[in-house]
Formats: structure tokens, C-alpha cells, sequence
């Protein structure tokens, strides 16, 4: 249990390094009251256009990715039998701490870039599923909040499949809490996303574009 929360906490103060935030303040405007008030790439990237976004979505993406990396590093070799959902709990942590930083009064993003990070550090499985997932959606229909929640979907399918199959070398209590995991973010995603749902369904979200159109 220990490692566990070892894992969380440390993805949690990885989490919080609020990079829309630091961008917008290093800027002199606080992101979250420009906008869609999300403090994360999308909202920068139409505030402030294609090159901070791109800025936000790489640091956004480290500190996920480091929380992954970090835990295999510290515990792959002690704990190899449970390597994997350990690197989930460091990736789960990130998350919090991205979308739930304590000194911003719990306000941040919505974890998709962090999320991004989860999959290109977790496994290489993970990464062309999901780049096609998001990509082909977002050039098709410009909707991040569709492409984003495809991602997710994909990767708790894939998730599941994969570790059913014997990937992870995990034994079926450690899976079903891995499962337990990942269905957690997933959820806690499109809850995150909910108002971008109703949008959808109305026909009535925001496109977002690799150009000036976005800004404000």
C-alpha cells in the first residue's frame, strides 16, 4: 500500500506544476478568467495561439510522463510484480494534481495533455491507438473534446484487452485494481468534460484550429 501512496503523492506534486497558468501569469493575465477558464492547453492555445499551446501541452505532458517514469525507476525493481499499476497510480496522481491543484483552490484543467503523457510513457501499445484516435478526430471535426474523449475511451479498452492478454505479467487482483484505476480517470475525465458533452450532442461546441482563428 505504501508504494501506492508514494506513487500518487508524488505524481500529485509533479501534477500541480500548472503550466497554462505559469505561461499565462509569466503573460500577465490569469488563464482561467480568459476563455473557457481552463487552465490547460486547448484554452491557451486560443487565448494565446498556437505556439504557447504547444508550449503547455509539452510541459503538461513531461510531468505526467516523468510521474510514469519516476515510479517504474523506484519501484520496477523492488515491485516488478505490480511495476505497471504503480506507473498508473504516478500517471493517476499527476492528473490530480493537474486538475486539482491546492494552491489555485482546486481550479486547473481537464488532464487530457497529462493524459497524453500516461500513454506515451505506460507502454509503446498504447500509442499508436491513441494518436490515431485523437488525430483523425480532431482533423475531421476540429472538436479536442471529442478526440479527447475517444482517447480515453480507447485506452480503458485497451487497457483491459492488453492486460487480459497478459501484458502487464500481472496476476488478476492486481488487474482488476489497475482496471479499477484506469476506469477512475476515465470517468473523472468525462465528468471533467460534461459540459463539452452536452455541446456535442447539441451541436453546439467550440472547433478549435491550429491558426489564428483561435484567438481571443
Amino acid at each position: 500500500m505504501m508504494e501506492r501512496i508514494i506513487c500518487l503523492f508524488m505524481g500529485y506534486l509533479l501534477g500541480m506544476f500548472q503550466t497554462a497558468y505559469i505561461y499565462g501569469r509569466a503573460h500577465g493575465i490569469d488563464i482561467r478568467k480568459m476563455g473557457s477558464g481552463n487552465a490547460g492547453t486547448t484554452n491557451t492555445l486560443r487565448v494565446f495561439g498556437t505556439k504557447a499551446g504547444l508550449i503547455v501541452f509539452v510541459g503538461d505532458v513531461i510531468k505526467c510522463a516523468l510521474a510514469v517514469v519516476l515510479a517504474r525507476i523506484i519501484f520496477g525493481g523492488s515491485r516488478p510484480d505490480i511495476k505497471y499499476l504503480l506507473m498508473l497510480y504516478g500517471a493517476a496522481g499527476a492528473i490530480l494534481g493537474h486538475n486539482f491543484p491546492f494552491y489555485m483552490g482546486f481550479r486547473g484543467g481537464k488532464g487530457i495533455a497529462a493524459t497524453a503523457g500516461l500513454i506515451a510513457a505506460f507502454h509503446p501499445a498504447f500509442i499508436p491507438v491513441g494518436l490515431i484516435l485523437f488525430f483523425v478526430t480532431f482533423f475531421t471535426t476540429h472538436y479536442v473534446s471529442l478526440g479527447s474523449l475517444l482517447v480515453y475511451a480507447g485506452f480503458m479498452t485497451e487497457l483491459v484487452i492488453l492486460g487480459q492478454l497478459g501484458l502487464f505479467g500481472m496476476s488478476q487482483g492486481a488487474l482488476f485494481e489497475m482496471y479499477a484505476v484506469g476506469g477512475f480517470l476515465t470517468i473523472m475525465a468525462y465528468v471533467k468534460h460534461r459540459a463539452n458533452i452536452l455541446r456535442l450532442i447539441k451541436g453546439e461546441e467550440r472547433k478549435t484550429y491550429l491558426s489564428k482563428k483561435n484567438k481571443v
